[in-house]
This record gives C-alpha cells, sequence and structure tokens, in this order.
C-alpha cells in the first residue's frame, strides 16, 4: 500500500485559526476595559458633585458676614459681649476688684470655647447651646453696672484718671527740670578745690603773679585801639581759660590780641594766679574786680539796687511767689551776679577801647576771630547773630505784649539774636547813650512786667534798631541742649556751649565735650592734683 506524501498546508491552516482567536480575544479585553472606565468616570463626577454641592451648603451655613449683621443671631451677641466684658475686666482689675475679673475672664474664656466649637464642626451657632452662655454673661455684666461700671461712670472715672496722670507728669516734668537746674548750677568739687589751690599759690607766692607783665609799654598796649580786643566775664577759671587759649590756639597773630578778663572779688586772687602761671602764645591778659570800679553803686546802676532788694532775692530762691508760672531756668540765682549784667556797661568798664568782641565763658573758639574788628556794622552798636527761625526766637517769645509801653515801642516779629559773641562799637555806643537805654528799661520793670527774668530780653530792648546781623557761622548755638548740625560746628567761629549741660559739668553732652577738653591741659600739675579730667 502506496504511502501519501505530507502536506505540509495544514499546519499553515492551523496558524492562522489561532492568530485570528488571539486578535478576537484582544478586542474583547479592551472593550470590556473601556467599559469599566467609563463607569468609573461617571461615579467621580457624580462625587464631585455631590462634594461641591455639599461645600456650597457648608459655606451658605456659615456666612460670618450675615451671621453678625443679623440683629438676631446668637454669634453676633455672644461677640458683643465678650467685647464689653473685656473692656470691663480692664476696668475691674484698675478698680481692685480681682475676684469679679476673675469671674468676667472665665465667662469670656467659656463663650470663646462655645465659638470655636461652632466653627470647628462648621455650623452655624443655635440658640439652645449659646442661651445659657448667654445668660451667664448677662448676669455678669448686670453685676457691673450696679458696681457703677457703665460706660458714663467710666467715661467720667477715666477722665479724672488721665487728669491724675497728666499732674502727676507735669509734676515729674517740673521736678526733673529743676533737678537739672541745680546740676547745672552746681560748682563741681574739682573747680572748687583749682580755686581754693591757686588761692593758696598765689598768697603762698606772691612773685608769681610778676608774670603778668605790668611795665608801662604792656599798659600802652591794653589801651592800644589798633590791637584786637576781648573781654569775659566770668567767675569760672577753667571756663575762662579755655575761652582765652582757644581763642589764642586759632589766632593768626597772638600778640596782637589783648584778653580784658573781669571777676569778682573771691576768684581775683586765683584767676590772676592761674594766668600769672600759664602761658597763652604770648597774648596780653589784664584780669579785674569789679568791686574795684568807683562807678559801679546803686546810686548809678539801678539793677544793682534791685538786686539788693529782698523781694528780689526771694523771688529767685523762692518758688513760692507768681504762682510758679516762671520758668525755673529764669529764677537761676546766676542773674543776682554783676557779672551778668556788666555786658551793658562796656564803656565804662573799658573807656579807652573803641571796639570789642565780647565772650560768654561757654563758649569755644575756632577760627581766628581778628576778621570781626574790620566788619562795618554800619552806625550799629551791636553785631550779633539772629536766631529767629520762623517765630522761633522772635521778640514775642521774650517779652510781655500784653504791656502798653511793650506793645507800642516794639514790633513782636522782630529777629530776637544771642549774647555769647557779640562785637561792640564802643563809639557808638557812646554817642547813643545805649547805657542810658538799659537803664530806663530797668526801671520801667522794677515790677517785673516788662519781661520776667534774665539778661537777653533787656537786651533785646536796649539795642532794638541798634544790631546788625552777622554771618550764622561767626556763631553756632545750642552745643549744651541740642543736637546741633555737624556741618554747623565744622564751619564755626565760636562755639556757644548755651543751656545747662555745661562741658565741665558731668551733664553736659558727651558728643561735644570733645571740643572742649581738647583746650585743657589735663596734665597741668594743679588739674591732675584736683582730679579734673
Amino acid at each position: 500500500m502506496r504511502r501519501r506524501a505530507v502536506d505540509f498546508r495544514r499546519p499553515v491552516r492551523r496558524r492562522y485559526s489561532k492568530l485570528f482567536s488571539f486578535i478576537i480575544c484582544g478586542v474583547l479585553f479592551l472593550l470590556l476595559f473601556a467599559f469599566l472606565r467609563r463607569e468609573k468616570g461617571s461615579e467621580s463626577a457624580a462625587a464631585m458633585v455631590q462634594k461641591y454641592y455639599r461645600r456650597n451648603k457648608f459655606i451658605e451655613g456659615l456666612n460670618v458676614t450675615e451671621e453678625m449683621l443679623s440683629p438676631v443671631s446668637t454669634t453676633r451677641q455672644l461677640n458683643e459681649q465678650i467685647a464689653l466684658a473685656k473692656a470691663l475686666v480692664v476696668i475691674a482689675k484698675e478698680s481692685n476688684n480681682l475676684q469679679f475679673a476673675w469671674e468676667l475672664s472665665a465667662q469670656i474664656r467659656n463663650s470663646q470655647l462655645i465659638l470655636s466649637n461652632a466653627a470647628t464642626r462648621r455650623t452655624p451657632l443655635t440658640t439652645g447651646e449659646s442661651k445659657k452662655a448667654i445668660h451667664d454673661m448677662a448676669l455678669l455684666l448686670y453685676e457691673a453696672q450696679q458696681l457703677h461700671y457703665d460706660s458714663a461712670t467710666m467715661i467720667m472715672r477715666l477722665k479724672a484718671k488721665i487728669q491724675s496722670l497728666e499732674e502727676q507728669t507735669s509734676s515729674v516734668s517740673e521736678k526733673s527740670v529743676k533737678f537739672g537746674q541745680i546740676a547745672a548750677e552746681e560748682v563741681p568739687k574739682s573747680l572748687y578745690c583749682l580755686g581754693v589751690r591757686l588761692t593758696g599759690e598765689c598768697f603762698k607766692n606772691m612773685n608769681s603773679q610778676n608774670k603778668l607783665p605790668r611795665d608801662s609799654e604792656v599798659l600802652d598796649k591794653i589801651k592800644d585801639n589798633n590791637l584786637y580786643h576781648f573781654c569775659v566775664f566770668s567767675d569760672n577759671i577753667l571756663a575762662t581759660s579755655v575761652v582765652v587759649n582757644s581763642t589764642a590756639s586759632n589766632s593768626n597773630n597772638p600778640d596782637l590780641v589783648v584778653f580784658h578778663i573781669v571777676t569778682d572779688e573771691v576768684n581775683y586772687a586765683p584767676m590772676k594766679a592761674w594766668f600769672s602761671m600759664n602761658s597763652f602764645r604770648g597774648m596780653i591778659i589784664e584780669v579785674q574786680k569789679f568791686e574795684d570800679f568807683s562807678w559801679l553803686n546803686a546810686s548809678y546802676v539801678p539793677v544793682l539796687k534791685q538786686l539788693q532788694d529782698s523781694d528780689t532775692q526771694n523771688y529767685y530762691f523762692s518758688s513760692s511767689n507768681d504762682d510758679s508760672q516762671t520758668p525755673v531756668k529764669y529764677r537761676n540765682p546766676k542773674y543776682l551776679s554783676m557779672l551778668n549784667h556788666l555786658r551793658f556797661y562796656i564803656p565804662e568798664v573799658f573807656p579807652a577801647l573803641e571796639k570789642v568782641v565780647f565772650l560768654d565763658d561757654d563758649v569755644v573758639v575756632q577760627k581766628d576771630l581778628s576778621p570781626l574788628f574790620s566788619i562795618d556794622l554800619n552806625g550799629n552798636v551791636n553785631g550779633a547773630v539772629e536766631t529767629c527761625m520762623e517765630t522761633f526766637h522772635r521778640y514775642h517769645k521774650y517779652l510781655n505784649y500784653s504791656h502798653p509801653l511793650i506793645r507800642a515801642h516794639f514790633d513782636p516779629d522782630a529777629c530776637g539774636w544771642a549774647f555769647g559773641m557779640n562785637v561792640f562799637d564802643l563809639i557808638e555806643w557812646r554817642k547813643r547813650n545805649v547805657t542810658g537805654i538799659y537803664h530806663y528799661w530797668q526801671e520801667k520793670n522794677i515790677d517785673r512786667t516788662l519781661w520776667k527774668l534774665g539778661t537777653l530780653p533787656p537786651g533785646l530792648l536796649t539795642f532794638y534798631g541798634l544790631t546788625e546781623p552777622l554771618d550764622p557761622t561767626w556763631h553756632v548755638l545750642g552745643l549744651g541742649y541740642t543736637t546741633v548740625d555737624p556741618q554747623l560746628i565744622q564751619k564755626g567761629a565760636v562755639l556757644h556751649f548755651n543751656g545747662n549741660s555745661k562741658p565741665w559739668l558731668k551733664i553736659g553732652m558727651e558728643k561735644y565735650k570733645h571740643l572742649w577738653d581738647k583746650y585743657v591741659d589735663y596734665s597741668h600739675p594743679m588739674l591732675q592734683q584736683c582730679n579734673i579730667h
């Protein structure tokens, strides 16, 4: 029997049938996957819609603005009670009712807890859950009203409290000013020591004063109007020394400078001793005491008669008069010193001189001052730096314009100026009888109705219309009480430590003290013995 040949086509047909089955299965699988994905997406959309719906419903339920604006809202009522209770807690503590303050604080915490729970669960506060808290708080608020913690009463009490605090502040401020004035008026122990030692040195060695030449040539220079004459009226040895030393150090021609120092009987010997034992670049220095001026008596000087009056002395030293309305600084006893009033008698003090530069003892000179003597004063008597800025330091700040004499003769907006560095033309002074003008106003002010105290107000009256304004850089003020522009200090010819914070005192302003210190020789044996540093 013949065998049949192998038929290779059967296997091929079997392979195609398997492939077809595989494709069919794949299509069915894809359709199933797509169907399942579609069902899941529908469920997610429904969940999102439901979530959005719930969120909107939650927001609707917690509309805080509507809750607080609604007149029947328990949330609003509870919040208002809490706000009022917080104010009453402060008032109760001020009244020392600590028990009631504690009860209010406890109820505030309870109400805040109820509001917090409502916010946490995100639903509006119901009347039922807040009823007890509102009732308890209302009872406490009613109790506060019975304790006179109502608004009207508390406003009155707070006003009284404010008035009391203002009075305390005023009292403390007044005491601060007084203590500051006392500190400014004190004589430091070190300066007192210096005066005592110099006095002893003066009497121990009378020959030490021979260094102050008194030959005819020097006496002629003291009266020579071709030289530069400066004057200082002071009882402070160290301060005067700084003025002289700083002038000498910055002078282009110190040998042409003459310094005239006038002091009192107590400080005359130590002042002479100090300027005898120290050299100031060859400057000529004259020391006098005002007690030697024969013309200085009560018959000629009205202010001297006033200063000897017991009422005037009480006015300076007692705060019981004038209802303490006068500022303490104007009650400074330095105004009782004749040294403070000699500035109005310069022609009598130096009868042979024609022009002088007057310097206070609390200044430092840091430029050559000889150009001051060539300034044309245009027929005026006083050359000074004006101090007015807008309405500050104008005449109405110093004088009593309710007085008819002041109102009739002086412009209230006239610009003020400063003592401390002044150029005086003594020829014009004598010609215009300026000292007589000063006497007139002093006699008119015997009852202190034109101005209170001090030397600047009478100076403004005396030199009214007779003052020539100088460039502000010649005289920079304020280093004893305020902050001064550093550029002004750098450009200033004379720096004035006016104010209470003098550089030789402990209360001196530290940031400016170095400007004064550099003209003090702290290595000097006398200064070291007196612990001046």
